[in-house]
């Protein structure tokens, strides 16, 4: 058993913009449970190209075949850190973006109506550079990010939000790895931070192996629905 287990892909899981490694917690237990090494990766959220070489580092000290999943914003930088180490065979986009070269989280959260992310803003922390970081206002997160989270649960989570730079979010992504490593991607329908037609279309153009949509799903569909998560890693896990 030792040995049959020992051979199953670790699986990466890369966090996104207000949140933290946490958010994987229920999807770690799962996929544990069913024998896969996990790693969840404290996302810098400082910009794609920088935060995509963090990750790459993290995957290149894995000695298996990696399966990288990354949600919202973590969707661009595994789409970066993927196409600089060998050892991932499946990349899985979890309410996430999927961006060509060139494009940028701020992008492709336009091109289709349906976002309310924007006027939840707090007013944004400026560093020291100038760079500002954003937070999404707590009394509004619940609504926005987890409405279909337990509200107390909800609430820790805006309370313990990570922020992320605006330049992250509106960074063009330096590197498409889901052009040429096999994808995966699963989303809420009632996604409020990334119009759920701009998911399933990133899904589409990237000629996803299987697309799941959760009806009446948030945008931490991870959170709310670990089962259906856990399930498309580990179909990707298993795919040849």
């Amino acid at each position: 058993m030792g040995h049959a287990a020992s051979q199953k892909p670790t699986v990466v899981l890369v966090h996104g913009a207000f949140a933290d490694s946490s958010s994987w917690n229920r999807v770690v237990t799962l996929l544990e449970r069913d024998g896969y090494p996990v790693v969840a990766v404290a996302n810098p959220l400082r910009g794609v190209k920088s935060d995509g070489e963090y990750v790459a580092g993290i995957v290149k000290t894995v000695k298996t075949p990696v399966v990288l999943v990354g949600h919202s914003y973590g969707g661009s930088v595994i789409s970066d850190a993927a196409a600089g180490v060998g050892n991932v065979k499946a990349l899985v986009f979890v309410a996430a973006f999927a961006p060509e070269k060139g494009e940028s989280a701020v992008d492709l959260s336009g091109k289709f109506p349906g976002s309310t992310l924007a006027p939840t803003l707090a007013e944004p922390v400026v560093l020291s550079d100038g760079e500002k970081d954003l937070y999404i206002d707590q009394s509004k997160f619940p609504d926005q990010f987890a409405a279909d989270v337990p509200a107390a649960a909800a609430r820790l989570m805006a309370v313990a939000q990570r922020p992320i730079t605006d330049a992250a979010l509106g960074e063009p992504a330096p590197e498409a790895a889901w052009k040429v490593i096999p994808s995966w991607f699963i989303y809420g329908d009632a996604d409020k931070n990334i119009p759920p037609k701009t998911l399933q279309w990133m899904a589409d153009r990237a000629k996803s192996r299987k697309t799941v949509a959760v009806a009446g799903a948030s945008h931490v569909v991870m959170i709310s629905h670990p089962g259906e998560v856990a399930k498309l890693i580990e179909e990707a896990a298993a795919a040849n």
